[in-house]
């Protein structure tokens, strides 16, 4: 077998569906498997699965074991000669696993591949190529020292910006929303680190992976959409998670810093201290229209119904890309594509292409109830029941 591909869930229903529909359609001329562990799920995640894709292995946890245990879980049970660990708040197109299968072939002293992450507005995500967090990287990363000195070497390591976010290329650390082996390396690896509840996990895997002379790729001709990406909000509480993942990863892997430990117990009260005078973060308004990119005029009467007469339909047959001057009619518009009739793949190529401030998605997954999406990379995503 080629390939295992291991879902980790937990409460994320809608989104798993819509992923493992995604994930199927990719995989169908590849010898392949799919996996999917749920760590104790309260949303009717397990029930869904054998409703919806009785073939499926599925691994049911009686608690919520962590990132690390749950994969490991998974991958235990793979046959696969690679394996890509993925998180249920994805998307994948058509072609991801053909192309990163192809990619990974070519390859001599293979290590991790990950790929070019956008989150649900379309924006590339800079978490899907990283440095190794040092003190001192881990310190230009929190005090926004990689944005000022985008191009000097001495700041720009957290991100890995020495490749561009269109170039494939050796980078050190990959996250665990998707990451891509051979099973034979996992396994020598000896998987996730348990002792590491989530956080840091995919740092330290990476790391092990490099401490092997494995080489690591950033593979920027797959591009995969990720809901949940790393909040840009930075508080008090998201300074002690960074603390409790660097502290990890360090005390495992290098000296203890006190100069990290310094600058971290700043950062804390620095961040505590502006949250107290920030507002609360307003959310976006709806929008004034929806344009439904479609040929199912029937959906379109349930959709009207739905969101108050404010749906225009696209007409897929007639036009086969999104035309911009249809959706600067509006102030704030939401695009609705239906995935009966629009791949993934270009589902993908249109939120990534039409990506402004003022427009949102939704997917509407093929042979679903619900459409889905999210307006942020700060928030949990949005479900919309069709029924």
């Amino acid at each position: 077998m080629q390939l295992s591909v291991i879902i980790l869930n937990y409460n994320v229903r809608y989104f798993l569906e819509q992923c493992v529909l995604s994930v199927q359609e990719a995989l169908s001329a590849i010898d392949s498997e799919i996996i999917v562990i749920d760590n104790n799920s309260s949303d009717n995640s397990c029930l869904m699965m054998k409703e919806r894709f009785p073939n499926i292995k599925l691994i049911q946890n009686n608690e919520n074991f962590g990132f690390p245990k749950g994969n490991n879980t998974g991958v235990a049970l793979a046959r696969g000669k690679y394996i890509c660990i993925l998180n249920p708040d994805t998307v994948v197109a058509e072609d991801t696993f053909s192309k990163i299968l192809a990619f990974a072939e070519r390859q001599t002293s293979l290590g991790i591949i990950g790929c070019k992450l956008i989150d649900g507005t379309g924006k590339f995500l800079p978490e899907s190529k990283r440095g190794v967090p040092t003190p001192w990287v881990s310190f230009t990363k929190i005090f926004g020292l990689y944005k000022i000195f985008p191009k000097w070497k001495l700041f720009n390591q957290y991100y890995a910006q020495h490749i561009s976010e269109n170039e494939t290329g050796n980078v050190a650390i990959l996250v665990g929303a998707f990451m891509f082996m051979q099973r034979d390396l996992y396994i020598e690896l000896g998987g996730f680190d348990e002792d590491c509840f989530m956080y840091a996990d995919d740092i330290d895997l990476s790391y092990r992976a490099l401490l092997k002379q494995k080489k690591n790729y950033y593979f920027h001709e797959a591009t995969v959409l990720h809901y949940k990406g790393e909040s840009t909000i930075k508080d008090e509480k998201y300074m002690k998670r960074f603390q409790e993942a660097m502290t990890f990863f360090y005390q495992k892997h290098f000296r203890e810093s006190l100069f990290f430990s310094i600058f971290i117990k700043i950062g804390i009260l620095f961040f505590s201290f502006v949250k107290m005078f920030q507002g609360k973060t307003k959310d976006k308004p709806l929008p004034e229209s929806y344009v439904f990119y479609s040929s199912d005029s029937k959906l379109y009467e349930k959709l009207s119904s739905i969101l108050k007469n404010k749906v225009v339909i696209f007409d897929f047959k007639k036009e086969k890309m999104v035309n911009s001057s249809l959706i600067s009619k509006g102030k704030h518009v939401e695009i609705i594509l239906d995935n009966q009739y629009i791949s993934f793949r270009n589902c993908i190529k249109i939120i990534e292409t039409l990506k402004e401030k003022d427009i949102t998605f939704k997917i509407f997954p093929k042979n679903a109830n619900f459409i889905i999406g999210s307006n942020s990379r700060n928030d949990r995503g949005q479900t919309i029941k069709i029924e």
